[in-house]
């Protein structure tokens, strides 16, 4: 098997990434070094430079995710801010600030940089369309899961298992996981 080191203080992540590319017979290792998070509109390039600066400082091959939830009726807010933005006001408000707009579409993006140490990133994204549910409904899942919906049921509502075949998630690190054969 091979072994990546996935660059993120969110074990969530890791769980489903882990999940995704076990199959494919890849192990996923968590590692928090952290790394600096450019204040760019474009998940690619934050994913870029996270996994370029964290291959480089580790010293091996790593992955990173820069994810984001886009709401149309919000101006794709919170977008590359989503993890900020969720730590700080949460699902209640986002559903408050969304009050009354009948345009519930959103987007969640997901941007995996991979990088060698010495080398350039490659990045693979993926996503998924969806809407804001009027209030959030299930315990499954992590951040905004409970108020993205996807055929009538949000992420929150769908176990690991069937959220894994359809998220942003899935669709980026099935790419990554091709390039990597």
């Amino acid at each position: 098997m091979r072994k990546i080191i996935f660059v993120t203080g969110n074990s969530h992540k890791v769980k489903e990434a882990g999940d995704i590319l076990s199959p494919l017979g890849i192990t996923v290792e968590q590692n928090n070094c952290g790394y600096p998070e450019l204040q760019e509109d474009e998940l690619e390039k934050i994913a870029s430079f996270g996994a370029e600066w964290a291959a480089d400082k580790l010293g091996t091959e790593v992955m990173v995710d820069d994810s984001g939830l886009f709401i149309r009726a919000l101006g794709g807010f919170p977008g590359p801010y989503s993890a900020y933005v969720f730590d700080t006001l949460g699902n209640d408000r986002i559903l408050k600030l969304m009050k009354g707009d009948t345009d519930r579409s959103a987007v969640f993006r997901c941007a995996i940089g991979y990088c060698v140490p010495g080398e350039k990133a490659r990045v693979f994204t993926g996503e998924v369309m969806g809407e804001i549910s009027l209030e959030g409904r299930g315990n499954a899942g992590f951040g905004y899961d409970p108020i993205f919906s996807v055929g009538g049921r949000t992420f929150g509502e769908m176990a690991e298992e069937e959220k894994n075949r359809l998220s942003h998630r899935y669709r980026a690190l099935l790419k990554f996981a091709d390039w990597l054969k």
